[in-house]
């Protein structure tokens, strides 16, 4: 006999005629996994009831990491304009450039505390 999949978490996030659900699920295996279910109101044209689409994403451990990296890029996106992965490109290359004005600034007052 299959053993159901366990829920071991779930959040639910309304959002206008939108809801959101988290789920954390145990596989067989004993692997813990996301399911993320968006669920909204639509009509049936041919019925003309009101019934609930939903549409769902299965989150495994192993891509956590990336898929979290590529929704805060998004969502900076959206709230700065700016592509994070470029912005960071900017943000090394003025590290490299006042690293290496802080190395001409020390060489020149070795006996100075410097402050960040």
């Amino acid at each position: 006999m299959k053993r159901e999949k366990e829920e071991v978490y779930s959040k639910s996030v309304k959002a206008g005629r939108r809801t959101y659900f988290f789920d954390v699920k145990e596989s067989n295996s004993g692997d813990r996994y996301i399911t993320i279910t968006e669920s909204r109101k639509e009509l049936d044209e041919s019925t003309g009831q009101f019934g609930y689409k939903k549409t769902k994403i299965f989150l495994y451990k192993e891509d956590m990491d990336k898929f979290a990296r590529g929704l805060r890029y998004a969502i900076e996106f959206i709230e700065t304009g700016i592509d994070p992965e470029e912005g960071k490109e900017e943000i090394l290359e003025n590290r490299k450039f006042d690293k290496e004005n802080l190395n001409k600034f020390s060489d020149n007052h070795d006996d100075e505390d410097i402050i960040f």
